[in-house]
């Protein structure tokens, strides 16, 4: 086998061309192929007719057409390939000259030494050129694919910093999860909508909680215990303050109020349909969040997600957000979604973080009879994001056997402790 071109080989014993970027094989006969083999033995070397007659007709006597129309037919087998030339040199014989930088040559993508000689072929300029484009489709690909943008999510959030609340009268250290854009990290920023005159919970000695502010809004979970682990579900309160203005939450009577929104009617429960087929096992969470501005009804956000594993980091999600008032007069505002989760491990500060990436499949947007004015808001952003939203992204960032804090997308950032129940059919 004698290598012509980068891509054109000759095969000696099949007395064949072979083109290797379309496999194209054109075949020779005994003296064409006997002829171009010593042409190639040192191409750019004129060889006599004589010499050339010694080669393609060996121990015979032929007259000198019979070279020249050996030599037309090479010529034409030969023309293909720009890049190859056979000269007649007047008066002494034939030369084979290969112009290895033919621009029109192409390569062989299945030939290593080809793709080789190629590479090496070209100009310093093209392929700097090369390795520019290549290097940008790997950054395009890079920038849109789902983990960049788990990593940029992610990157977006701290919890270096802790703040003290005092939820009622007792006083505890909150870790504080902020976005890094923002510098109002003060402790007020939370305190102020708590009524100081009516912050009592009775029977609360201790508690556990997380803070967080996207910039604009700020809100607290809090749940009894005096660690992290110890809370059972009990006596969560979730808070989320919309405005700047001191909402004067009291608590002695938010406490009941509570109580009775969440006993009085339950809308998200399972999401998952009851007439499901296969063994499901679903996990549920769920939290109650209210968000309290002064001189309004105490709007309630029951927010509920279902997990469904396929394997151990993805599957499919469920989503339901429904908002009323203390008073039902705004008829529920619910908003439901539907779709796949892919779920990668992460760290915001010293915390290890869940992130579940999510691919929004189905919506549904249930629309209320009537709204009242301080859910107005409530009603705005569900709808933007019913029209908007394709992807949510949401962190779990600490669990107990029986409950999981999450930072949840709802209003640009809110942080919930949520109840945890495992569901199977």
């Amino acid at each position: 086998m004698l290598k012509i071109t980068s891509y054109l080989t000759l095969d000696t014993s099949a007395k064949q061309l072979v083109n290797h970027l379309n496999d194209e094989k054109t075949s020779l006969t005994f003296s064409e192929n006997a002829v171009l083999i010593k042409l190639l033995d040192h191409s750019e070397e004129i060889w006599t007719k004589e010499q050339l007659l010694a080669e393609g007709w060996p121990d015979r006597v032929v007259a000198p057409t019979s070279l020249t129309q050996c030599i037309s037919t090479l010529r034409r087998k030969l023309e293909p390939y720009s890049e190859i030339h056979l000269k007649a040199v007047a008066r002494r014989g034939y030369q084979l000259h290969i112009n290895e930088r033919s621009h029109v040559k192409m390569v062989s993508l299945t030939d290593r030494d080809t793709l080789r000689a190629a590479f090496l072929d070209v100009g310093v300029m093209v392929k700097i050129a090369g390795a520019m484009v290549v290097i940008g489709l790997i950054t395009l690909a890079w920038y849109q694919c789902e983990y960049h943008k788990v990593l940029k999510k992610t990157s977006e959030w701290s919890s270096d910093k802790q703040v003290e609340l005092n939820i009622g009268g007792v006083t505890e250290s909150a870790t504080l999860l902020y976005k890094d854009n923002t510098d109002q990290v003060h402790k007020s920023k939370w305190q102020k909508h708590l009524a100081p005159e009516s912050n009592i919970v009775e029977g609360l000695k201790g508690f556990s909680a997380f803070a967080l502010t996207n910039g604009a809004h700020y809100s607290f979970a809090s749940c009894p215990g005096y660690t992290l682990d110890d809370c059972n579900g009990e006596g969560i309160i979730n808070i989320n303050t919309l405005t700047p203005e001191p909402a004067g939450l009291n608590m002695s009577e938010f406490v009941p109020l509570s109580q009775k929104m969440e006993d009085r009617i339950r809308y998200n429960r399972v999401l998952i349909p009851q007439d499901s087929v296969g063994n499901i096992v679903e996990h549920h969470y769920h939290a109650d969040v209210y968000f309290p501005v002064a001189g309004e009804k105490l709007i309630r956000g029951d927010f509920s997600l279902s997990l469904v594993y396929e394997d151990g980091t993805s599957g499919q999600i469920y989503t339901t957000t429904c908002i009323t008032d203390e008073d039902c007069v705004t008829t529920p505002i619910k908003w439901k979604t539907r779709g796949t989760f892919n779920q990668y491990q992460q760290k915001i500060g010293d915390y290890d973080v869940d992130v579940f990436y999510t691919n929004i499949e189905h919506k549904e947007f249930i629309k209320p009879d009537f709204v009242t004015p301080s859910a107005m808001r409530f009603y705005r952003e569900i709808r933007r994001d019913d029209i908007q939203v394709t992807n949510m992204t949401l962190f779990r960032v600490h669990k107990t056997k029986d409950t999981a804090v999450w930072i949840l997308p709802f209003m640009d950032g809110l942080v919930a402790w949520s109840k945890y129940e495992k569901v199977q059919f």
